[in-house]
């Protein structure tokens, strides 16, 4: 399988060079020349599969190409050790709770696939140090200094925006030591993210170590979180329920929805998307619209979520491209909405007095989402749950006036000495530190 970039004006890239380089040289992302459909028979069965099972089917159809059978149902063993149970909430409307991996959030499963692939291909090629540079709006950060944490071969710096991620996402990368390096940068996420993709473009910092990224722009980060809408499908099929399958995702810099519109195209029988806003709502502007308008990020209680020009707006555009009207198609299949701290509050305050389940502040954007737009009884709604709500254990415990648990995994990071590097959110500063390693 061959990648092209989404600016189309870089060379066709292997996986490995897609893996390792992370952003095409044309400041595009990568897609894949195909996507592999599975068949009806294929997804029929998966009721029967365990999410092993399932995931390697997955992961088959996108990299099958490229790595050895053994090779790669290794990699999507060593990178599974937990399940995404379908939980029930309210009528036919369930959680999928993709925080039970090692950091308590989504972004764990591409995180450690993309850790192990890279390691993969580093030991392969005989490489010399390859630095991963990763931007974070709380779980990114966590999820990827974890993965690669003790990887031969691999150093990890991840950039957070100064006092804008909850102080238990902080602990999980910033205390880790090893090969993970944490830069607490003086601005937004969009600053820390501007930061990467600029060091990308910079030829004498590529010329003195070798750069990729970590973030959802690499498409081994973005494209296991298929993985998800795969195991949901399977769990709606075991009970009768996967007929008319809405889905709401919160949405931040769209990697996990572009990874279930992945899913999509391959032939799961999704009846269509809910991106999940929260203030920051310029695909929400551009469904309404059909004009894009990045700007600056406001923070909000979905502190993750907090992104002003998301990364893969450019994967969406491109995937629903080619009948030369992708607006008109992305709105067949998404509808896109808005929560302000004040709903999302509500929301989480009126779930766990009616139900007793306790949202974090970014599942109750998806949860709501489902209240608000599911449109027949005949839909059966999943949201995404992505992260543990102890890891924003103050807002939750605020707004719903409890003290909730918290997981021994967390209290593990939090007994940790921090250890980060302040930098100001100009290139230069940031260019200075990384020439100086």
């Amino acid at each position: 399988m061959k990648y092209y970039s989404t600016n189309l004006r870089a060379p066709l890239a292997s996986l490995e060079e897609a893996v390792v380089k992370g952003l095409a040289d044309d400041k595009g992302l990568y897609m894949p020349q195909h996507i592999n459909k599975l068949d009806g028979n294929t997804i029929s069965r998966l009721k029967d599969k365990s999410f092993h099972e399932i995931a390697y089917i997955v992961a088959r159809a996108f990299f099958g190409d490229d790595i050895e059978a053994d090779t790669l149902m290794a990699i999507v063993t060593e990178t599974l050790s937990f399940d995404t149970p379908l939980v029930p909430v309210k009528d036919n409307m369930y959680s999928l709770e993709l925080f039970h991996g090692p950091t308590l959030a989504f972004k764990d499963v591409g995180g450690r696939f993309m850790a192990r692939l890279l390691g993969y291909f580093i030991k392969k090629e005989g490489l010399s140090q390859v630095n991963v540079l990763v931007a974070t709006s709380g779980d990114t950060g966590s999820a990827v200094a974890n993965g690669f944490l003790g990887v031969p071969g691999i150093h990890v710096y991840v950039l957070y925006p100064k006092g804008k991620v909850s102080p238990i996402q902080e602990c999980q990368f910033t205390t880790l030591g090893q090969n993970i390096t944490a830069l607490e940068i003086d601005g937004t996420f969009d600053d820390c993210q501007a930061l990467v993709k600029t060091a990308f473009m910079d030829k004498e910092l590529n010329n003195h170590m070798r750069l990729t990224s970590a973030n959802s722009i690499n498409v081994a980060r973005f494209l296991p979180q298929s993985f998800y809408y795969f195991n949901a499908y399977a769990q709606l099929d075991r009970l009768d329920k996967a007929n008319e399958v809405v889905i709401s995702v919160p949405s931040g810099n769209f990697g996990n929805i572009t990874a279930g519109l992945f899913a999509y195209w391959m032939g799961l029988p999704i009846k269509r998307f809910i991106a999940a806003n929260n203030r920051n709502d310029v695909f929400l502007e551009y469904l309404n619209t059909g004009i894009y308008t990045p700007r600056p990020s406001v923070a909000t209680i979905a502190n993750a979520m907090d992104v002003g020009a998301p990364s893969n707006f450019a994967r969406i555009l491109d995937l629903f491209g080619e009948n030369g009207n992708p607006h008109k198609a992305i709105c067949q299949i998404i509808s896109g909405y808005r929560y302000t701290d004040e709903q999302i509050a509500s929301t989480m305050r009126k779930t766990y007095e009616e139900t007793g389940y306790v949202l974090d502040p970014h599942g109750a954007c998806g949860f709501q989402g489902l209240v608000d737009y599911l449109l027949s009884p005949n839909e059966t709604g999943v949201f995404l749950e992505t992260a543990h709500p102890a890891k924003f254990k103050s807002v939750v415990d605020r707004i719903l006036s409890t003290d909730i648990e918290i997981p021994d995994k967390l209290k593990a990071f939090m007994r940790g000495e921090k250890q980060s590097v302040a930098l100001k959110k100009d290139f230069d500063s940031f260019k200075t530190f990384l020439m100086e390693r």
